[in-house]
């Protein structure tokens, strides 16, 4: 785990790293033959890091996916991606750092790449917003949507975001309707469109950019209505209630794959992304590659008509049918 903050729930994996480290250290200052106990304690050291990533609470994800040490948007452009040439601004008010975007490669494929960035110290942040879209951010990523239409070119929207800016500025340029246009204007484009959830998938601030042929998210990423601890502090009125409202809001991948409501879940180290990036970045790509391949082969009226039914069949009816 090197010298990043350990979760809580990691503190079992980091006490037992510590005490193999120690040991080591042992063997080597005093000429100690300890095979043995570094084997038994190396055993122990797998089994409860097996034992903990493979039991972890939607909670817990959402810890990991949060993870300062994460992935971000840039981070997957430079590994996943082979080459990358932002484009700036909405053509309406300015150009939001928030939500970079622009022309890149992957393999045989060209495309155009959006996505929410967050920053990792407080100058990162405030550049970034915090990886909270403004109103102009949503424009500029339909600005290269419609673009990726006229030259026929595959799109592939990035996720990552707490939710869309919601201060006085944002509603002054009415994100609100900035959201809803793309949510309208994504629907009827006839060229594949690709959604990962990278890390947080919060809110329309999400959904701004996730209207796709296919929705995939990593497996320590959530997205959800509202943040657990939102939720927490409605229903339970404090937020300490966060890990019950997660558990109830089934906002992890793995529960949303089982609902359908996503296409896949992309695999990450043990630990999660935060623990090796060029492993996590090739896991992407490799994905991605896979589902442009199948997406390619579809015609326009294809693309935009499965788009369409994909989202018009989310939910369970209840009662009598409608007419």
């Amino acid at each position: 785990m090197g010298m990043e903050k350990p979760l809580e729930f990691e503190k079992p994996i980091v006490e037992l790293e510590a005490e193999l480290a120690a040991l080591r250290v042992k063997a080597e200052e005093q000429n100690l033959d300890l095979g043995d106990e570094m084997q038994a304690l190396q055993e122990k050291l797998a089994g409860t890091r097996k034992r903990i990533y493979e039991n972890l609470s939607p909670w817990q994800r959402v810890q990991i996916a949060r993870h300062i040490n994460r992935p971000f948007f840039l981070d997957y452009l430079g590994k996943a991606f082979d080459e990358f040439c932002e484009l700036h601004g909405d053509r309406l008010v300015g150009d939001d750092r928030a939500m970079p975007a622009g022309l890149a490669r992957i393999g045989d494929y060209r495309c155009v790449v959006v996505g929410h960035q967050k920053g990792r110290n407080t100058k990162e942040n405030l550049e970034h917003n915090f990886g909270s879209a403004h109103p102009e951010g949503y424009r500029k990523a339909m600005r290269l949507m419609r673009m990726a239409e006229r030259f026929k070119l595959p799109i592939v929207a990035m996720i990552d975001t707490p939710g869309a800016f919601p201060g006085i500025g944002a509603e002054e340029r009415n994100i609100a309707e900035a959201i809803a246009a793309n949510l309208r204007d994504m629907m009827a484009l006839t060229v594949p469109i690709i959604a990962v959830v990278l890390g947080e998938g919060g809110s329309g601030g999400a959904l701004g950019i996730g209207i796709a042929n296919r929705v995939l998210m990593m497996e320590n990423s959530y997205y959800s209505v509202i943040s657990p601890e939102g939720c927490a502090a409605i229903l339970w009125k404090h937020r300490k209630h966060a890990p019950e409202a997660a558990e109830a809001m089934k906002l992890a991948a793995p529960d949303l794959n089982e609902l359908g409501l996503i296409d896949g879940v992309i695999e990450e180290p043990e630990g999660g992304a935060h623990h090796d990036h060029a492993a996590t970045a090739e896991s992407l790509r490799r994905v991605l590659l896979q589902h442009l391949k199948e997406l390619s082969a579809m015609s326009k009226e294809e693309l935009r008509e499965e788009r369409y039914r994909k989202f018009r069949n989310f939910g369970v009816w209840q009662g009598e049918e409608l007419a």
